[in-house]
């Protein structure tokens, strides 16, 4: 009889144990989201404190926008881990203009990546395709902002 009961215990215990990790799910189902949050935030904030210029300006705000958009889509396909937009690395103040739009664009790249994996939830897939979209959106205005200014 007292085997029978270890058994019992321990399967309880094993049971318990089990539905506690599965449970557990911080960082989360997708941690690549998280780490493309802390990207698109340090993207934005390259691009944020920039030296007004008119030809270009425009387009950063548009890169801004669409990474803004980006940030509140993937929040949703993931967790929401309740970060502000400034949450983000600090940004090198002695970097230059060139430097920050190249920075926020290898930014924008890494989040890309790390968005476009497979996705089998399919609400989650509709979020990430839109979440795409406007990182590709933002990395356009990036490009044409280096165009516009001679810096590609």
């Amino acid at each position: 009889m007292k085997s029978y009961a270890k058994v019992i215990l321990m399967a309880a215990f094993a049971l318990l144990l089990f539905t506690t990790f599965a449970a557990a799910d911080t960082p989360g189902a997708h941690p690549a989201y998280l780490h493309a949050l802390t990207d698109l935030r340090h993207a934005r904030a390259h691009l944020e404190r920039m030296t007004p210029n008119a030809r270009v300006d425009a387009d950063e705000q548009r890169a801004i926008a669409e990474i803004d958009a980006a940030i509140r889509e993937v929040r949703e396909a993931a967790i929401n881990d309740g970060k502000n937009l400034r949450d983000h690395p600090p940004v090198d103040a002695g970097v230059n203009r060139p430097g920050r739009l190249r920075r926020a664009m290898e930014l924008l790249d890494s989040a890309h990546r790390d968005i476009d994996m497979h996705e089998s939830d399919g609400y989650a897939r509709g979020l990430k395709k839109r979440a795409l979209h406007h990182i590709d959106e933002a990395r356009k205005a990036v490009h044409h902002a280096m165009k516009a200014a001679h810096y590609e």
